[in-house]
Parts: C-alpha cells; structure tokens; sequence
C-alpha cells in the first residue's frame, strides 16, 4: 500500500488515533481536516455485530437528514401516465417509462443519483435489477423506495431533501456520507445524530451482543477518528438481551 501524501501525514499529526472523540469534536476536526481542493465529503463508517451471512442479520433503512447531504440529488422515477406526471409536478428529474428502460437494459445509462419506482412498475424495473442492484440504484420495499401513487410526491421531495439509503456491507460494515466539509460544524453534528439514531432503530431481531460496535468519522480524504457512541445525545449503543 503506498505510504500517505505530505498533506495527509501534516493533518494526521492533529489526531490522537487511540482517543474516541465526542461527534462534536470529530466533526471540528473532520472540518478542519478536510483541506483538499474541493469541497470534501464527510462520512461515517459502522463496525455492526451482525452476522451478515443471516437474512435475520441484515441492516437496511433510510434516513431523511435534517440538513441534506449538501449537493443536488438526480431523482429517477420508475412511473408512466398519471403517477409519471405527479412525479414530476413533485420534482423528479428523470421519468422513465419503457424507452429509459431500455436504455439502461442497453447502454448501462446511469446519469442519476436516486430511483423511486411505483408499485406497478416493478415487473418492469426487475428486468434491470442486475444493472441497478449492485450501484445501490434498485427500488426495494424495504428502503421506502417502491412505493404506492399517493406517497409516489412525498417520495420525490424527500429524496431531493436528502433522503439516504443504508445498508451493511459483506463484511458487517456500514458506510454512511451525511454532509459536506463546507457544513456548519452543528449541522453536520445533526445529521450525524439522525444517521446514528436511524441505525439503532433498524436492530435486526437476530443480533446477539453487542450491535454497534465501533463508529469512525472521516472526510473523503482526512484520517479516521474514533468516536465516543455515549456522545451522539441519542440511544445508547444497543445490547441483545443476555441469553
């Protein structure tokens, strides 16, 4: 692995790499830390007590941060006559009926940033699954993301707002960007508090022990930093009733 830059080496110097810092701190920090030519994206990453080989074990949710995510947000919708046309009073920026379909059938065409499908569409989008599941792009029930024509407006308006979508990966691991480095230091503070939250409600039933176990903050290009759970001002890190 190649050794880190100058710039990250300088920055890296300023973290006590064994302290768990309070979300206020690590955001300060973050903030501080994000001297990139661009405007850096901050993140946090979960370490879970799941077993993900178990279906029972899965973590998968949505969050609307109160806040946005701090860029425009390209909303697809799955939809055709009425319901097309009420997903774009609300906002979408893309609806896609049998042409779009194919074209991304066709040409793996993936210039947008979030998808909404109604109900009655999903015969249809399942035909691109493989293309979208794997880019986090496929509607799913369980992500609020397949939904029925009189929620189709709220929908819209969330994504754009700054709705995300988290799940674990293979490993167990949960990997969540929740604002920009530009971001006020208490927003990004509660956006993160909302994410954490958010986490601790969708426990899957099979857990046993401890559920999160360790939570970093980082901006796309500064060092981790350990943070304190007890910090975030929401639900203590959630525990399995002892067997």
């Amino acid at each position: 692995m190649p050794d880190h830059g100058k710039r990250y080496q300088t920055v890296a110097k300023t973290i006590d790499a064994e302290k768990s810092y309070s979300i206020q701190e690590a955001v300060e920090l973050a903030k501080s830390a994000a001297t990139a030519k661009f405007d850096e994206t901050v993140e946090l990453h979960f370490r879970l007590g799941i077993d993900p080989r178990h279906s029972d074990q899965q973590v998968r949710s949505t969050v609307l941060l109160p806040h946005g995510l701090g860029k425009a947000v390209r909303v697809l919708v799955f939809a055709e006559g009425e319901e097309a046309r009420a997903a774009e009073a609300a906002g979408a920026d893309i609806i896609a009926g049998d042409e779009v379909i194919a074209r991304i059938q066709k040409d793996n065409w993936m210039e947008f940033d979030a998808s909404l499908a109604v109900a009655g569409m999903m015969a249809k989008v399942s035909r691109i699954g493989r293309i979208l599941g794997p880019r986090g792009l496929m509607p799913n029930p369980k992500a609020g993301t397949v939904v029925e024509a009189g929620d189709l407006a709220r929908a819209v308006r969330e994504l754009k707002a700054g709705r995300v979508e988290f799940r674990n990966d293979k490993t167990g691991n949960l990997h969540v960007a929740f604002g920009k480095a530009s971001f006020d230091a208490t927003l990004l503070k509660e956006n993160a508090v909302a994410i954490y939250e958010a986490v601790n409600r969708v426990k899957p039933t099979g857990v046993k022990g401890v559920y999160i176990k360790r939570a970093v903050l980082c901006s796309t290009m500064g060092p981790a930093l350990r943070l304190d759970l007890s910090s975030f001002n929401a639900p203590a890190p959630v525990y399995a009733d002892d067997e």
